[in-house]
């Protein structure tokens, strides 16, 4: 069974990634493979490891093993839970790292002198290096309190250290030696030394880890590393390989679409986007009426980063969109739903770099405004497009013509991004975005392969993760936010508790999606999993922009904000609703609104409407000078400049 976007009452979070190259060990239902070679984006052959026999296995399909390392360390947190000392340390070892982490294979005097640096063991080091890779998470540097356990399959120190050695001062020279020589010289200096020798697979996987351009550089072909490696004037600095950069930004779209009731004007939705600069491929997408918010970044965020096998299921759309995974560098605005602290922890926690766009400099972020402009170009072709400008609509009158609900856009937004924007050529790329993704994945004669990203294992977790956390005491009744209280028994052992250390009430990681808060999410310290808490009064499901127009009808009207006050409110407001919206285009996204927060999907990979957009009545006319351009541009787009 697929549990990447399941989501129970109770689920404990899981962050382990399941990595798609050659060598790898992972789990196909009850069997454990080793992958032989990947096939294409979704299928790989693997060995099974107890009869040896070859298997045809769905990517999909397949699951990371439970980890072999120290028990203590705690994958399926929730990462607001590390915090104070703990989590400051963690990042503290993972910056003081990073600069080795950059090499697959660090020589030893690389590690001495960053030791060294930092007044730290040798050992020291490389324990961090050695746990941070087994992982994939800041986290897994969390501090240990009764000291690290020798790990079960990892190598000590002494032999990564003559690994490392013979990588850096043998294989790594211009003599190009082959890796069953490198093997045996490790063979041969660890018998010297009176070291136990290290497997022969550890050592070639530990080859397997050393970048392409390192590995060229290092071993006589600098010029062609330089051709294939270094970025050229005019592109984003460091977006040199797939998910190196992604950007993201919002943008209202430029169409007025109708309600699915009435089938009436109801307003322009707003599209959060993010892109892979380095391909120019589409990573994620939001499409929601409300503004913009953490939620939207996290709900685009979490589509970036999981498959999109399920969306386009969803949609009907026969088409490959093979972008998943982690980027090195996320780049945004300086909007304030890009600055929340649960979006910064969550990036450190994922390794994810979060870079702001230079304050006055919008020419850094460029590629994702010219990727929405060639969209906005694209849209006003639509029936109800509003244009770009005033002059540009001229007399067209775009609600008159409208004729898509969100659901109806939204498909054709994906059609578009899979079927169009993807497989169209790009004049800077000189290949479509498709064709550039598939070179860094699978290489060529002239490129070497960067191979599959890792899948993601759950998608709640990392919308979770992405989502605002509270911290709250528990009361007898309950917890409170907003006015609102969430009680079940899994709370019960949590009343009234107190920190030992300080003698003051503990608090707890609470976590809600805004689009329906008749539930909260609590983390459970000692079972290490999600609960769902529903509200006391057992409200129906509502969003939170819903919840306060109740609020403040209740307060207009006099009433009391509890379940029977909320309950009439909600009553009184939607009849008024339903009265109005034949005839009032606010009352009509009112509506909508509230139906779409209704019909969220538990993991926003998989969206909620299949619908297929009816054939337009009327389309806007163009001038002939606008028409769309034979090939994808970054230069003739011009930037959007900050949403406000």
């Amino acid at each position: 069974m697929n549990d990447r976007n399941t989501t129970n009452e109770a689920f404990e979070p899981r962050r382990e990634s399941v990595h798609i190259a050659p060598r790898q060990l992972v789990r196909h239902g009850d069997e454990i493979y080793r992958i032989d070679h990947v096939l294409n984006y979704t299928n790989v052959i693997g060995v099974n490891l107890v009869t040896g026999r070859f298997a045809n296995l769905r990517i999909n399909e397949l699951r990371a093993l439970t980890t072999e390392d120290d028990p203590r360390i705690s994958l399926h947190r929730d990462v607001a839970d590390f915090e104070g000392k703990d989590w400051q340390e963690a990042d503290e070892r993972f910056k003081a790292i990073k600069p080795l982490l950059d090499s697959a294979n660090p020589t030893r005097e690389q590690v001495q002198l960053r030791a060294q640096q930092l007044n730290k063991d040798v050992s020291t080091i490389y324990r961090w290096i050695q746990r941070y890779k087994a992982h994939g998470v800041t986290s897994a540097l969390i501090p240990i309190k009764r000291g690290w356990q020798a790990g079960k399959s990892r190598l000590n120190p002494d032999q990564d250290a003559i690994i490392a050695e013979v990588l850096n001062d043998y294989y790594l020279k211009g003599q190009r030696s082959t890796i069953a020589k490198t093997v045996q010289e490790v063979e041969r200096r660890c018998s010297l030394r009176g070291i136990k020798e290290p497997s022969a697979s550890a050592v070639q996987k530990r080859i397997a880890e050393i970048p392409e351009k390192v590995k060229l550089r290092r071993r006589g072909s600098r010029e062609k590393a330089e051709n294939l490696f270094t970025p050229t004037p005019g592109k984003f600095p460091g977006a040199d390989y797939r998910l190196a950069v992604v950007q993201i930004d919002h943008t209202p779209i430029d169409v007025i679409v109708v309600d699915d009731e009435h089938r009436k004007p109801i307003g322009r939705p707003w599209l959060t986007l993010a892109i892979d600069v380095c391909t120019r491929m589409v990573t994620g997408y939001h499409l929601s009426f409300d503004e913009p918010s953490i939620t939207s970044v996290a709900l685009c965020l979490t589509n970036a980063v999981l498959p999109k096998d399920d969306c386009l299921v969803k949609h009907g759309v026969n088409a490959e969109w093979p972008v998943w995974g982690f980027p090195t560098k996320l780049h945004s605005d300086n909007g304030a739903d890009f600055r929340s602290a649960s979006l910064k922890r969550s990036c450190t926690e994922y390794g994810i770099l979060h870079e702001f766009r230079m304050h006055k400099k919008p020419r850094y972020g460029g590629h994702i405004e010219r990727l929405m402009g060639t969209f906005m170009t694209e849209i006003h072709d639509l029936p109800g497009t509003t244009f770009s400008s005033v002059e540009e609509k001229g007399e067209y009158d775009p609600e008159k013509h409208a004729v898509l609900t969100r659901a109806e856009l939204e498909k054709w937004l994906v059609h578009f991004i899979t079927r169009v924007y993807h497989q169209k050529k790009h004049k800077v790329l000189e290949m479509s975005p498709a064709r550039k993704w598939e070179l860094e994945v699978f290489g060529s004669d002239d490129k070497p392969a960067l191979g599959l990203p890792p899948v993601p294992s759950n998608g709640h977790t990392i919308l979770l993760d992405f989502l605002p956390f509270e911290m709250r005491t528990v009361q007898p009744n309950g917890v409170s936010l907003d006015n609102l209280t969430y009680y079940s028994e899994v709370l019960n052992p949590y009343i009234n508790a107190t920190d030992p250390e300080t003698g003051e009430k503990k608090k707890f990681i609470f976590r809600r999606d805004p689009r329906d808060v008749s539930v909260l999410w609590f983390f459970e310290p000692q079972l290490k999993q999600y609960f769902q808490l529903p509200t006391a009064e057992k409200l129906p499901p509502l969003s939170l922009w819903e919840y306060r127009e109740v609020q403040e009808y209740s307060r207009q009207q006099g009433g009391a904000i509890d379940k029977t006050g909320i309950l009439a409110a909600l009553t009184e407001m939607r009849e008024m609703v339903d009265q109005a919206t034949a005839n009032t285009k606010s009352a009509r996204r009112r509506a909508q609104k509230s139906r779409d927060h209704k019909n969220k999907s538990s993991v926003p990979a998989v969206v909620n409407d299949a619908t297929q957009p009816p054939e337009p009545a009327a389309r806007p006319t163009r001038p002939a000078h606008q028409a769309s351009p034979a090939l994808l541009d970054d230069d003739e787009v011009p930037s959007f400049g900050d949403v406000s």
